[in-house]
């Protein structure tokens, strides 16, 4: 079940606002938890017995491990990280690691290994994550562990970001948990709803449009496309993938706001940023947020000597990149990022600010498709062979682009760089902070509607409707 389904909007979603809003508040946290499971095992009833297995599992021994001392606490924090991290093996990397073995067994003559595919179970990716910052933020005492498990299982399963984020950490969610009555306001439910409907509009009006394009483009040979026809199918995917995943976002942070929840932002208009460093402060802000503080300052962070300092980003770039996908194409994508990274701490800073503003922009962008084609690519070799088609300059005509996707395509990109000119700030902060005019809040709620009733009208006209981070 997805944000962007009929069934979703008409059925789930009214019902389990009317049941939330009406609970006592010591009901509501329930309420929630019982959607949130119906949620879950709607989309994957095979797998909700071990994603709440293993809620119990981290929740007990992270309460034992609270009370200890010593060298139990270390073995409890390491049995919760183990847990996860062997499930997340297992269900997403089980069948990459043996196809590979079966490869290298075959090439040199062998019989290859007999192996049933593992199914991936939903926002596994997501889930694990965060039941990892809930064990070392309360190993690190920045926050005691949750007293009831009905609430533990809450902030694992919520259901506006389980399944792609965003990456919520215990720390700044814990209080909101057991008293948020002060957030469970009118301004916050039409805020959240404002929110909820923008990042539909983004995902149904623009990404799905942009998205069949892409996918017409990258269902071609290199080989039988032009040069222009490679970069506009790139184009047109950098666009589906950031309207796709950063409206999904918005209706996870509104969701939550129409709750009483305040998750933090995930993204912050990427592609103005003027190099790759800058890219990644602005883009999927919760998991580059979670690799620094989880995984790269534990490695030693910036208080390392330079070489170990650029192997510790690189390695933590291409976890990021395995982390996406379970393929090599991913782990390219991440070390490709991470040379980048490394490159503007060298060298490319400097460049960049010699060259100015804009055209920094503009090459970053190009950066960044470059990076996209391997994304999207279904393979490295197929990524490798689409590069250089775009680099090669054939002439010929682009493959044929109907009005709608050029509308879109120019609303996205017009929405994309519109923060470039330095004048969306204030937009944001009127729209989306705390305290707004009851004029504003009017026209928000008008916006909303018919943001909705379009999504909705597009959702029933339309069989294309996919997640790209669902897989993740």
């Amino acid at each position: 079940m997805v944000f962007s389904s009929s069934l979703f909007l008409l059925y789930f979603l009214p019902v389990f606002l009317l049941f939330y809003y009406f609970a006592d508040v010591k009901y509501k946290n329930y309420v929630a938890l019982a959607a949130s499971l119906f949620f879950y095992a709607w989309g994957a009833p095979t797998f909700i017995f071990i994603v709440v297995a293993s809620i119990i599992a981290d929740f007990y021994a992270v309460k034992i491990m609270h009370t200890s001392q010593g060298r139990k606490k270390k073995l409890l924090v390491a049995f919760s990280i183990a847990l996860n991290i062997g499930l997340l093996l297992y269900f997403k990397y089980a069948n990459f690691f043996v196809e590979n073995f079966n490869l290298v067994v075959e090439n040199m003559g062998g019989k290859p290994s007999e192996w049933v595919k593992v199914a991936l179970p939903i926002g596994i990716s997501f889930f694990s994550f965060q039941k990892m910052t809930y064990a070392v933020d309360v190993y690190r005492k920045v926050h005691v562990p949750l007293k009831k498990i009905s609430d533990f299982a809450l902030y694992i399963l919520m259901f506006p970001q389980l399944i792609a984020g965003p990456i919520v950490r215990f720390n700044e969610i814990a209080d909101q948990l057991e008293d948020r009555r002060d957030n469970e306001n009118v301004d916050n439910r039409l805020t959240g709803f404002f929110r909820f409907a923008l990042g539909l509009g983004k995902k149904v009006l623009i990404a799905n449009v942009l998205g069949e394009y892409a996918d017409s483009v990258f269902a071609m040979q290199p080989d039988g496309m032009t040069t222009a026809t490679a970069w506009m199918g790139v184009i047109a995917y950098a666009f589906q993938i950031y309207y796709d995943f950063a409206g999904y976002s918005d209706m996870a942070i509104g969701l939550g706001r129409m709750i009483g929840f305040d998750f933090l932002e995930n993204f912050n208009n990427p592609y103005i940023s003027q190099n790759i460093s800058e890219f990644w402060r602005r883009w999927h802000i919760s998991l580059g947020r979670w690799m620094r503080d989880y995984l790269y300052i534990p490695l030693g962070g910036n208080k390392v000597s330079v070489r170990r300092l650029y192997f510790n980003l690189w390695l933590v770039f291409i976890i990021s990149g395995f982390w996406h996908g379970a393929a090599w194409n991913f782990v390219v994508w991440g070390a490709f990022h991470g040379f980048f990274l490394i490159a503007d701490r060298l060298f490319l800073l400097k460049f960049y600010k010699f060259i100015g503003k804009y055209p920094s922009i503009i090459l970053t962008f190009v950066i960044t498709l470059v990076g996209w084609v391997l994304f999207r690519a279904e393979s490295l070799a197929y990524a490798v062979d689409y590069t250089r088609r775009m680099f090669s300059f054939t002439g010929g005509p682009t493959f044929y682009i109907s009005q709608k996707v050029w509308i879109m395509l120019t609303i996205g990109a017009f929405f994309g760089f519109w923060a470039a000119a330095g004048s969306i700030e204030k937009w944001q902060d009127k729209l989306f902070g705390k305290k707004k005019k009851l004029s504003t809040l009017i026209y928000m709620t008008a916006a909303s509607v018919v943001l909705f009733v379009l999504s909705l009208a597009a959702i029933t006209s339309s069989g294309f409707n996919p997640f790209i981070y669902f897989r993740f």
